[in-house]
């Protein structure tokens, strides 16, 4: 009999990274975005572990002892993942504490939900650090769930830090509390985390109020690379799989087709200003059937002026919404832009600028 033989095995799931180099033209070597798989295996019934999935290959560079962090209460929670606050000890100073916040998969999820988690944590690895958006400090892929180790943001997310800042009102879209300049200054943050982002040929494919975090001094970063994919041996990238997608944030060729660029993350930045200009307002908040809009864009609709909006903010926004990929501005242009916006006095079409779509 083998009864015993076969329940000293349990079967468990193996995340496989396969990493990918290329040349460029000087022959250095170039590390892209590794091709993430989940295959069937077994192990045996005493080996420690908290989670369905045997041992992520670990990264010296970026591991973290699971030991040194305290949890502490979720910050959040999507379909499938949560953020925890936590304390981490030594995680950027020896002995020194500092408040992260750690992504992890929720009780119940699916194999893709484990590989868009791994997918996000290597995206972060390769975009390297820049200001305005969300630094990777470490993970956890030994003896337990995965944790993915990010900074901490103290007032959570753009959307609901500009919800909380509008004052109560019956008006149609509620006028924030916020200056003219602070809301000025969150549009040019944004647009430069995200020229660093196409910098780095990393398409966001998420972009939205909810996807960027405020830290103090109202410092704007973005994050939520659950959806981001790497186009660096190509301009765009084809959605073949079905899934959860942002809709009312997605540009006409993300949506007809399933193409995705620097030039589509454009599109959803020019929603996400509507949502800094409506104090966290619901886009397209007439639209209630996703036919009704796809055949809206396609004749010319476009969301109206924000009352809380200048005219210059609103012009951006229409050229961010242009139908064609190519006639929108580039996030450089962008960036450029908003650092040549002066405040206030901005009344008339006639004082706008152009935003040219080729200097990137």
């Amino acid at each position: 009999m083998c009864i015993e033989t076969i329940a000293l095995k349990q079967c468990v799931k193996q995340v496989i990274i396969e990493h990918q180099i290329e040349l460029d033209e000087t022959s250095s070597s170039i590390l892209r975005l590794p091709n993430i798989t989940i295959v069937n295996s077994t192990t045996t019934a005493d080996t420690p572990s908290d989670s369905k999935y045997q041992l992520l290959p670990i990264d010296h560079e970026w591991e973290f002892p699971r030991g040194n962090l305290s949890l502490g209460n979720d910050l959040g929670q999507g379909e499938f993942g949560k953020v925890v606050q936590a304390e981490a000890l030594g995680i950027l100073q020896k002995h020194m504490v500092t408040t992260v916040a750690i992504k992890m998969l929720k009780e119940v999820h699916s194999d893709s939900d484990m590989i868009d988690l791994v997918t996000e944590m290597e995206i972060m690895k390769l975009i390297g650090s820049h200001e305005n958006v969300l630094k990777l400090l470490g993970c956890c892929t030994q003896d337990g769930e995965l944790f993915v180790i990010t900074e901490f943001a103290r007032h959570g997310n753009l959307h609901d830090f500009l919800r909380n800042n509008a004052p109560s009102s019956g008006d149609k879209y509620a006028t924030s509390n916020l200056s003219q300049q602070t809301l000025l200054e969150f549009a040019q943050q944004t647009a430069k985390g995200m020229e660093y982002l196409a910098s780095k040929k990393c398409v966001h494919r998420d972009l939205a109020a909810r996807n960027v975090l405020v830290f103090d001094n109202y410092t704007l970063k973005v994050a939520d690379f659950g959806l981001a994919r790497d186009i660096r041996n190509k301009e765009y990238y084809r959605k073949e799989t079905k899934g959860r997608l942002p809709l009312k944030w997605m540009a006409p060729e993300a949506l007809i087709h399933g193409l995705y660029s620097s030039q589509s993350d454009v599109w959803s930045y020019g929603i996400l200003l509507w949502e800094i200009y409506t104090s966290g307002g619901i886009p397209y908040p007439t639209v209630l059937q996703m036919e009704e809009l796809f055949q809206a864009l396609r004749s010319g609709y476009r969301m109206e002026k924000p009352p809380n909006c200048s005219v210059r903010m609103y012009a951006l926004m229409q050229k961010c919404w242009r139908y064609t990929p190519e006639d929108r501005p580039t996030f450089t242009a962008i960036v450029r832009y908003t650092e040549n916006t002066s405040l206030p006095n901005e009344s008339t079409s006639s004082q706008q600028e152009d935003i040219t779509v080729s200097d990137e």
